[in-house]
């Protein structure tokens, strides 16, 4: 065993591992607030005043579901990647893929649970303050899922701090 570029004593399998153990917690905190918010959006054109809502919020609402149809995609990929590829021991290339499908899949997730947000606001309160509740919402989403950790990630490279490299092959 040698100092990987991690900083960690591990093999590249151990590595490869602890990675995907990693990403697989991470995806059992995300994935069921999709599944829930997808079950909400799927019962919402049942309800008796669901036929009231503008044209606006009609829109809302399709983009919502679509956006949250892809992120439950998204994070449920790399399961079926790994289901039709585990014999191969392409491990480095299913963490590399599940990581890239993670990370678009928390970018559609916080669109739809914008527009969910959007839709419920301005069904509630009106335009006015849709907009605000709404950028206020993504801008939230934004800092906290993108700004912050990227902005730490520079932060680390400049100080030149051991990290996980992607595959060669990727």
């Amino acid at each position: 065993m040698g100092d990987r570029p991690s900083g960690r004593d591990e093999t590249e399998d151990e590595r490869l591992d602890r990675n995907l153990g990693e990403l697989l917690q991470e995806l059992r905190v995300a994935l069921p607030g999709v599944q829930v918010l997808f079950a909400f959006l799927l019962a919402v054109p049942f309800t008796q005043n669901f036929v009231r809502i503008t044209r606006f919020d009609e829109w809302v609402y399709f983009g919502t579901l679509l956006c949250t149809a892809i992120s439950a995609a998204l994070f449920i990929a790399p399961s079926a990647y790994h289901r039709l590829t585990f014999h191969y021991q392409h491990k480095s290339q299913l963490v590399f893929l599940a990581n890239r499908f993670a990370i678009a899949g928390l970018g559609f997730l916080a669109l739809a649970m914008t527009g969910a947000i959007m839709l419920v606001t301005d069904v509630l309160f009106g335009t006015v303050t849709t907009a605000v509740t709404a950028g206020l919402a993504l801008t939230t989403f934004v800092l906290l899922w993108g700004v912050l950790p990227l902005r730490q990630r520079f932060k680390y490279r400049a100080q030149g701090l051991p990290h996980d490299d992607p595959p060669a092959s990727a």
